[in-house]
Parts: structure tokens; sequence; C-alpha cells
């Protein structure tokens, strides 16, 4: 019915079917056949011909063209309103590495949260290598992995550095996560730094391998943040970490593009709060000294 009441809304305006047929890109047959139909079903005539050209509007057009305004003008508002309402419930998939997801994941949700209030946030936690891949395939918005994976398809900006330290109970063997994770690449290296051929378990999950440590098993390489109620050792400059955010290439980055620099903004505010907290504590110690 809409189409019907659009052709007709464009014969009444240019009392012509072919100069309606151009401008709604269609046949002149079609426009005959969309008159015809809306004539029969509001069972009156709407034009009365003239010859082969001249066209006449008849009283029911003239009513039927008022209403059809109300109707088009209405339609318009509702397509409006609809974009609107997709505007403000926007959604965004986040694909987040372990270590970030379980240390800084909820502190920054809450911030983007407080940021976008409408927007519905959904939460992946998947290994560096699968969220470049889950970018790379469209299937997450925004991305943080823990090792510096790169893609032309997307851009990596570093967040945070993460310093790597060793829990050894001396009890059990090495546990390891799987070759995809970002923490792997930098327990290989210490395997071959130290010449290390001693047994060892695969597991999938940071949260499995520090809860076997904290029951005084296993000895494995994870992140300061992650060992904090855990005696470890540190490991150097040499085994730092970032924690990179990937997003779209400019191309496509213009729907991700407030929660980028949002991300950003808590970034600065995180680094500032870390330099407070430094300051305060070198404070503190030269004061006890």
């Amino acid at each position: 019915m809409f189409k019907l009441l659009e052709t007709f809304k464009v014969v009444y305006e240019t009392r012509s079917f072919s100069k309606a047929a151009e401008l709604l890109f269609v046949s002149q047959p079609t426009v005959s056949t969309h008159i015809r139909q809306l004539e029969q079903e509001i069972g009156c005539s709407l034009f009365t011909r003239n010859g082969r050209t001249d066209i006449q509007v008849t009283p029911a057009a003239d009513t039927l063209y008022q209403t059809t305004l109300t109707i088009v003008e209405n339609w318009q508002q509702v397509q409006e309103t609809l974009q609107e309402n997709q505007l403000k419930q926007a959604r965004l998939t986040l694909g987040i590495s372990h270590t970030f997801a379980v240390y800084l994941l909820p502190e920054l949700l809450i911030f983007l949260y407080h940021q976008f209030p409408n927007t519905h946030f959904q939460v992946k936690q998947l290994n560096s290598w699968e969220v470049l891949q889950a970018m790379e395939h469209h299937e997450i918005d925004l991305g943080v992995i823990e090792k510096p994976l790169a893609s032309h398809a997307v851009q990596r900006t570093p967040l945070f550095v993460d310093q790597l330290v060793l829990v050894d109970t001396s009890n059990g063997p090495w546990l390891i996560r799987e070759s995809s994770s970002g923490v792997y690449y930098y327990t290989k290296r210490y395997f071959e730094e130290q010449n290390i051929q001693e047994p060892s378990v695969t597991i999938e999950n940071n949260e499995i391998i520090l809860a076997l440590l904290k029951k005084g098993f296993g000895r494995s390489i994870v992140s300061q943040r992650a060992a904090s109620h855990l005696a470890y050792r540190p490991l150097g400059p040499n085994y730092q970490r970032w924690f990179y955010l990937l997003h779209a290439n400019v191309q496509e980055a213009k729907a991700s593009a407030p929660y980028v620099q949002a991300i950003l903004k808590w970034k600065k505010q995180g680094q500032a709060a870390l330099l407070e907290e430094t300051a305060t504590g070198s404070h503190e110690k030269t004061s006890d000294d």
C-alpha cells in the first residue's frame, strides 16, 4: 500500500504518468498498474484523462493527497525514531586475552559502561591469537592481546606494560600455557636460556595454573599482577610484555572510534594513578628511612 501511495503522490504532483515513471525509476505501465490497484482498493477514481497526456485529478484524489502527505511524514518520523533507537542501543563486542580479562578488564568495563550507558557490551575471553583472528573476521569490534601480533586488517596500540615473574613451589612439573597464548613465548625463551628440559603440563587457562600454584603444586611464569598473593621471583625487563589494543583500520574505524578514544583516556588515567602511587610509595619509604 505504501508503494501505491508513493506512486499516486508523484502522479498527483506531476500530472503525468510518464513523468512519474521517470522520477520513480519504473516503467509507465507499472505506474498505471499501481494507480489502478489503488483505485480498486479505495473504490473510486483518482484521475481522468483528456487526450493522451492531459490528466485531471478528482476530488477523491485531492482528499487522498493530503492524507498521503501525512502518511509519508509519519513514516519518515518512524524511520528517524528507529535510527535514533538503533544508535541508542549500540553494541560493542570485546575480545580480551586472559590476563588482561581478569586483572584489568573489570576496571575498564566499569569505565566504558559509565561513558556509554546506552551501549550493550559483550565480552569474549580468548587467547591473543584468537583475538587477532576474531578481529580479522569481524567477529569482535575491539580486542586486547598480550603479544605483539600484527595484521594489515587491524591497528595495534600499546596500552600497559606487564611484568612477568617466576612462581616456583619446588613441587611438581612446569605449568605452561598453550603455544598461541601471550605468555608461552616468554616461557619458551626462559626454557631455552636456562636449558630446561623438565616435565611440563599444558593448561589453557591462567586461573587453573594459579589455583595449582596456590596449592603448592608446580612452577610457572605468570603475570606479576596474577602472582600478588604468591611468592615469586622477578625476571627483569627482558620479561616485560605489552598489552595491546586492537582496533579497525581507518576505513572501518568510524563506529568504534569513540570507544577507542575512551580506552585511551582510561589508559592515561591509569598511568597517572600509577605514577602518583609510585611517587607516594617512594616518599613514604624515604620518610621511614
